[in-house]
């Protein structure tokens, strides 16, 4: 089993070391780590924020632990040589076109939230964002007008794109509460309209999941208003990039949510993907041992699940960051005081007691 580590810039290398120690812990067989530098390190050291080397040994190994980038110092690079480039990079290099973002709440933990008590306890979603189009990838650019300079982005769906993202989306529905709420502006974009036909059509193939669909002004109001009534939550990059983040502030703390980006790829072990914290690079907190490691560890217990098969092990994880959790060793971004070293030593203590 070969994982590729990339733990790229600011806090990404301590959360990404926390998550290499649970998984030491493990003890799975035949594994082998290739480490590799992504972002703003890799701009300085190789003069691109993502080197070939970095694409290669990404390609050859059977999942990606990715940390985080982003660096101050590359603000006025060029934007093809910014350390966020690399991110996208490897999402079209790799083919990773489904990005899976859980957000729960966590028993303890509501006030955390800014929603009232009651409806963050209702928080139980899976945001599954397609990361391969739309706006972010399509033609752009910059034009004289009678206003002055003026900047334009292309947003586009076809079919097919639609069509395995919404496979995708189902599956997932499937393994769940079987309710799936596909989120457009179909009322006014073309593009909507073709991604909500492409979705009821793909519906047909899974008449166990409930289908619905809701305008993403419509889906962002009913995120704060009543959370509990979302399972899964199929949107396109744009849409996905904006409520995948707005669920995540919904639960309290982007410090405990985890995401995983997979492709069509089939290893031996499971699904190719690349699994990563969502916090992003936090350069003001790097180095400090402030940063809070469980979000990264909960992307280790997503890479187990889909990418080596090892649904127990991930289980074992995951139940080890609830206890840890539950006992209340908490780092400041949950109201507590505990170092990084000190949730990451929780996690190992409580592993060894969960079997």
């Amino acid at each position: 089993m070969k994982i590729a580590v990339l733990p790229g810039d600011g806090i990404g290398p301590e959360v990404t070391r926390a998550a290499l120690r649970v998984l030491d812990a493990l003890a799975l067989p035949g594994l082998v780590l290739f480490e590799g530098d992504v972002g703003g390190i890799a701009y300085k050291r190789h003069g691109h924020p993502l080197p070939q080397e970095t694409i290669d040994m990404a390609r050859a190994a059977d999942a990606v632990l990715f940390g985080a980038v982003g660096d101050p110092a590359c603000d006025d690079l060029p934007r093809e040589h910014r350390p966020e480039q690399a991110i996208l990079g490897l999402r079209s290099e790799l083919g990773l076109f489904a990005n899976l973002r859980p957000a729960a709440g966590w028993p303890g933990l509501e006030d955390l939230s800014p929603l009232k008590p009651q409806l963050a306890r209702g928080i139980d979603l899976l945001v599954v964002r397609e990361l391969n189009g739309d706006v972010y990838f399509g033609a752009k650019g910059e034009r004289d007008s009678d206003g002055g300079r003026e900047g334009w982005d292309s947003m586009a769906y076809n079919e097919a794109e639609v069509r395995r993202i919404a496979h995708a989306g189902f599956r997932a529905a499937q393994s769940r509460r079987k309710r799936l709420t596909s989120v457009d502006k179909a009322n006014v974009l073309e593009t909507s309209r073709i991604w909500r036909e492409t979705v009821i059509a793909v519906a047909a193939d899974y008449p166990d999941v409930e289908l619905d669909h809701m305008y993403v002004d419509n889906a962002a109001m009913q995120l704060v208003k009543s959370p509990g009534q979302f399972d899964v939550i199929l949107t396109g990059n744009l849409f996905g990039d904006i409520l995948s983040d707005q669920a995540s502030a919904c639960v309290g703390s982007i410090g405990l949510l985890p995401s995983a980006s997979l492709g069509e790829r089939k290893t031996e072990y499971g699904t190719f993907g690349l699994y990563e914290p969502i916090h992003g690079s936090a350069p003001d907190i790097a180095g400090q041992g402030k940063a809070n490691p469980l979000a990264a560890i909960l992307s280790l217990a997503m890479l187990l699940r889909h990418s080596l098969g090892r649904e127990a092990d991930a289980g074992r994880v995951e139940r080890a960051v609830a206890q840890v959790l539950a006992d209340g060793v908490h780092g400041a971004d949950l109201g507590g005081s505990a170092s990084t070293e000190t949730i990451a030593e929780a996690v190992l203590k409580a592993l060894e007691t969960i079997s």
